[in-house]
């Protein structure tokens, strides 16, 4: 096994404020930048904060910036760097610092439980929901988010404009609201529930100005923009606009027999 020295650039601080310590420390090979942050945390740095939990990729907590990208860091290979390289980790900018690499990411919790809730079909009981997988296949997709919250911290609406937060929910729960504007048996609707209008009104889609930026850093490979953004923008300004659609949503529909 080969290993040589790294230069790291670390952000160490609070919400009070902090800098970028450099450090130097041994790598191995196929290992990824979490790895180099536990071993500054066993021999140089002990106090460093870092959230993190199953290192596989699939739990969303190991999230900072590398070299001003967000990313995973359990899923960064440091073999995708030069050796030379002085590799810069710094906590995700959208959000606030607790301390070094941990942010406070509760403005993603507020967002979520804006979200309405899937609304079951009447007279259907649960467990006896039947589907065919034609009619899941668009919004299936999205069930592989794992909140990492990266397409929220690369989203310019809210990375760049603090004051936006409290009227935009950000890509990962409008693809949210998309997902459940998409499920087959969504009874939204009928309840009362518009989910297309509120998606304009309440959550900001109009914030949105599609420029892939969250579907770039998706680690689940999730075509945010493509398959959920721009549809609920399509429906929503149908919904809006369109007269034909617009006369349609507001003929009942007659009883059934």
């Amino acid at each position: 096994m080969s290993t040589y020295d790294a230069s790291f650039r670390i952000w160490r601080g609070d919400a009070e404020g902090g800098e970028l310590r450099d450090f130097t420390v041994e790598v191995h090979d196929g290992e990824v930048v979490l790895d180099i942050v536990h071993r500054l945390q066993a021999t140089q740095a002990s106090d460093l904060a870092v959230r993190w939990n199953c290192k596989a990729g699939k739990c969303g907590s190991c999230s900072a910036e590398v070299n001003g990208r967000p990313r995973l860091m359990c899923m960064t290979r440091m073999s995708t760097f030069e050796r030379e390289e002085t590799i810069t980790v710094t906590p995700l900018r959208a959000f606030p610092v607790i301390r070094d690499l941990v942010t406070d990411v509760s403005f993603n919790y507020q967002k979520a439980r804006e979200v309405p809730a899937f609304v079951p079909p009447e007279g259907v009981a649960p467990g006896a929901y039947r589907m065919h997988q034609i009619d899941v296949e668009r919004s299936q997709e999205f069930r592989k988010c794992i909140e990492c919250f990266l397409c929220q911290d690369t989203c310019h609406v809210v990375r760049d404009h603090e004051e936006n937060k409290n009227a935009f929910a950000g890509p990962r729960f409008l693809m949210r609201v998309a997902e459940l504007d998409m499920h087959p048996l969504d009874a939204a609707a009928e309840a009362g529930l518009d989910r297309k209008s509120s998606a304009q009104e309440e959550h900001g889609l109009g914030y949105c100005n599609i420029t892939k930026c969250c579907t770039e850093v998706c680690p689940e490979g999730i075509k945010i923009t493509d398959n959920a953004l721009i549809p609920l923008k399509e429906r929503a300004v149908d919904r809006k606009y369109d007269p034909l659609v617009w006369l349609g949503s507001r003929i009942r529909r007659r009883p059934s027999s």
